[in-house]
């Protein structure tokens, strides 16, 4: 298909233009998604693994824009194939993904609010009607936007402008963008932490209240702040581009940690009057995330292409091939594990009261679920690699 967010054709793509570094940094990134999203329990996780409250900027602040980013990278490799010309078929593929990626977040929600409804309905023994009756009416109510509808829209706006758009202006068309925001922002309270932030006003009218994530009246993935979102996957297709098309490894590593500094350290020094902040997704949090992804990017270009040891780090490489089935197959068995079976104790707390029983109710716990969850996954990621088994959409 129309690549965009890594699959086979990924894969290959990356190994002609040596960029492996990129199958093992978006392994990385899956695996740190799904760490930062498994906790054993939320009343102890080390602060590193939880996101800001507002404005700053944590660990696990700066991996979803980081695989947003690569995501981006995987658009120019992918649609280098169709010579980034945009025709009936290709804009089909493109349609075409950008729905199932959306379906398939939306079916994420849907069954975490459906089992979580029917669970909660079957605990109580004084329930007036039926669990599974109050389980459909939930799904009335299912969070419209979110992590992989984020990137399905990122993706399809993104494919279609870089299908439309004279490369050479992408640079341009990212700068109008973030400054187009930023005064969206500055006029509209974009930077209050409540329900008068024009963020809050546009995401209660076009998606509602009952359909949004909501936190203060903010929707961390709402409708305005994918506008930045979508600068952060043409900044990762402009890299792309640079690695792609800069034969000599010194140069491309030159251009990469160059203009990968210049975006940190601007985004850094324009914090003051323009916050970093991840929920609002602000132009600054755009030049130091995407400054950071190809900071790494560039380290680990050099320690598997120029040191020639990518064999220490195919076991990031695992998540990396099959970076949305993980991912899915990750949120699918969390909410699995937190709702089965219905009327007990769950799966979760069963397996979490095993380990603090022996390591005490403590963040380590915590963690050390998170990372055996993430190890399960794993598993099923490492028989997919062995079997060279790309699920793709």
């Amino acid at each position: 298909g129309a690549g965009g967010v890594g699959d086979a054709d990924d894969v290959k793509a990356c190994v002609v233009g040596g960029l492996l570094a990129l199958d093992v940094l978006r392994g990385l990134t899956i695996g740190g998604m799904i760490l930062v999203n498994s906790p054993g329990t939320w009343s102890y996780v080390y602060p590193p693994l939880l996101h800001s409250s507002w404005n700053g900027l944590t660990m696990a602040d700066v991996i979803y824009p980081l695989f947003m980013f690569m995501m981006g990278m995987s658009m120019y490799i992918s649609l280098k194939k169709f010579s980034f010309t945009l025709d009936k078929a290709l804009f089909l593929k493109i349609i075409r993904r950008t729905f199932l990626i959306f379906i398939i977040g939306t079916f994420i929600y849907g069954t975490a609010t459906f089992l979580g409804t029917l669970r909660e309905a079957s605990l109580q023994p004084d329930f007036v009607g039926s669990p599974w009756k109050a389980a459909f009416a939930s799904l009335a109510h299912v969070r419209i936007l979110g992590v992989l509808q984020r990137l399905a829209l990122c993706y399809g706006i993104g494919s279609l402008l870089v299908t439309t758009v004279r490369h050479r202006y992408i640079p341009y068309l990212v700068a109008v963008i973030l400054i187009v925001y930023y005064g969206i922002l500055l006029v509209g309270n974009g930077f209050v932490y409540g329900p008068e932030n024009i963020l809050s006003h546009v995401d209660k009218s076009v998606l509602g209240l009952s359909h949004m994530y909501n936190d203060r009246g903010i929707d961390p993935e709402g409708v305005l702040s994918t506008i930045p979102s979508i600068a952060q996957v043409l900044i990762g297709f402009w890299f792309g581009k640079i690695c792609m098309e800069t034969p000599d490894m010194k140069d491309k590593l030159n251009r990469l940690f160059l203009y990968g500094a210049m975006g940190l350290i601007a985004g850094f020094l324009l914090q003051d009057v323009c916050p970093l902040n991840k929920k609002v997704w602000s132009p600054t949090f755009v030049l130091v995330t995407c400054g950071f992804s190809a900071l790494l990017l560039s380290i680990l270009l050099w320690y598997i292409d120029v040191t020639k040891k990518y064999q220490r780090t195919w076991i990031f490489a695992i998540f990396g091939v099959n970076p949305l089935f993980c991912y899915v197959l990750s949120e699918i068995l969390y909410i699995l594990a937190d709702s089965l079976p219905l009327q007990e104790q769950n799966m979760h707390d069963i397996i979490y009261a095993g380990l603090s029983g022996w390591l005490g109710d403590n963040a380590f716990t915590s963690f050390v679920y998170a990372f055996l969850f993430v190890g399960v996954v794993w598993l099923v990621g490492a028989y997919l690699y062995k079997k060279k088994i790309y699920i793709k959409i």
